[in-house]
């Protein structure tokens, strides 16, 4: 991955969504909403005039814990500058609960060497989980490890991980080989979790030797883990293309994401990739792939009339990699960014996905949540078929579906009437709770 690509990548895989209950009406990044009461799920409780005393008992399922203040809670920009402030908070003692919380909250806001440190933290603190559930299913042979409710070990939504661990380890020191491996993997359900995002930290850290041990490590509770099997096959196929040996690995994580979980949004993706690996493996690698390629286009260029070249992607420089943290954001640099992505709107609407998605990288480190930028970004991916672009649709589709729905109206007022309709269709699928989707619907019966 390029440089530029990493760090827009990084940027967009890190503006995660909130948890707020479905149909709550979006909440535009920065702000403390206060939407009309039409705009809110059945059972909300009223917004007007002053804040309300409400009961825990008068919120609808799913709604976030209210303080009791009146005051909007803090930022996650507030929370890291106390948590920084804090002396010798990565030193202290923490449940696996607070070290993975900690380690989200960095994770989702680009921190990713300090979301590793407390996601390690979090890991290290189920690791005797680990150890037990792998010891206790290799006791087992051939046996199938039961669930957590035929075993009967009796967990709460709630219960806290270690307390789960020492539940599975007094069920193994009474010799119940099959209550103990299946309480452990129940306590290991959140574990895993954690161990996906850490090993995503590290992947957009550019440390992807670790990131590869990481998503092995969850394989190896989990064998048929989706996010691990695809993000582990498309690392593997990104970093290890001239290594067959390491393609066919890839190939199979592919393989076993599309036919173990064909209704996934990740499923096409998979297949496509299946090809492609087929296709690079045959040619001994991804040099020798490109080299015949390369002498196929040479051949048929040969054949046929003179055309001008494209034009070739602008890429970012290392100094505005370096500057992307101290730049003042100044209305010239607002304007100059505004003004890439009218044009990769342009190159969009023309086809012109790679130079679109070079205007795109430019964009999104400075303004990750950009919704026309993280939109426009992950259309060009999808239609280069790039790995990534599953994990890029999925956080513009979650984080800001309207700017993706928006971009096809942009591509069909711009002439690109095809693009338009395969994005919207593909949205559609992508996005089943789409609120806008009867406007979307009736676009598509155009």
């Amino acid at each position: 991955m390029n440089l530029s690509l990493a760090l827009a990548t990084a940027a967009l895989l890190t503006a995660q969504p909130s948890t707020l209950p479905p149909g709550h009406p979006v909440i535009p990044p920065g702000t403390t909403a206060s939407p009309a009461t039409s705009g809110m799920p059945e059972g909300h409780p009223p917004t007007e005039g002053a804040a309300p005393s409400i009961s825990p008992e008068q919120l609808p399922p799913g709604h976030p814990p209210m303080s009791g203040t009146g005051r909007a809670p803090p930022s996650a920009e507030e929370l890291l500058r106390q948590l920084d402030s804090t002396e010798g908070l990565a030193d202290r003692e923490k449940t696996f609960e607070i070290a993975a919380s900690l380690g989200r909250l960095y994770y989702v806001n680009g921190r990713n060497a300090e979301a590793s440190t407390y996601l390690q933290q979090a890991l290290a603190r189920a690791q005797p989980t680990r150890e037990l559930f792998l010891a206790q299913r290799k006791k087992l042979g051939k046996a199938a490890v039961p669930t957590a409710e035929a075993a009967g070990c009796g967990f709460t939504p709630n219960m806290p991980v270690e307390d789960m661990g020492a539940a599975a380890q007094a069920r193994a020191k009474k010799g119940d080989t099959a209550g103990a491996a299946a309480c452990a993997r129940a306590a290991l359900a959140p574990v895993l979790d954690v161990a996906v995002m850490q090993a995503n930290a590290l992947y957009l850290s550019n440390d992807s030797g670790k990131a590869l041990v990481a998503y092995d490590a969850v394989l190896e509770v989990e064998p048929l883990h989706e996010e691990a099997l695809y993000a582990r096959a498309a690392l593997l196929f990104e970093t290890k293309g001239d290594d067959v040996a390491a393609l066919k690995k890839a190939g199979e994580g592919f393989e076993a994401v599309a036919t173990t979980y064909p209704d996934s949004f990740r499923a096409p993706m998979a297949k496509r990739m299946v090809a492609l690996v087929e296709e690079t493996v045959k040619a001994g690698g991804r040099k020798q792939l490109l080299a015949s390629r390369a002498e196929d286009r040479r051949i048929r260029l040969s054949q046929a009339p003179a055309a001008a070249a494209p034009d070739a992607p602008r890429p970012l420089s290392q100094e505005m990699v370096d500057a992307v943290k101290s730049t003042e954001r100044t209305p010239e640099l607002e304007q100059g960014l505004a003004k890439l992505v009218d044009e990769g709107e342009e190159l969009l609407a023309k086809g012109q996905y790679q130079e679109a998605l070079a205007n795109y990288t430019r964009v999104v480190p400075f303004q990750p949540e950009n919704g026309r930028a993280k939109a426009g970004m992950a259309w060009a991916l999808v239609s280069l078929e790039r790995p990534m672009a599953v994990r890029v649709w999925g956080v513009a589709v979650q984080t800001d579906p309207l700017s993706v729905e928006k971009l096809g109206d942009t591509l069909k007022a711009k002439g690109d009437d095809k693009g338009a309709k395969a994005l919207w269709e593909k949205l559609a699928t992508d996005a089943p709770d789409y609120p806008n989707k009867a406007s979307l619907q009736a676009k598509l019966g155009k």
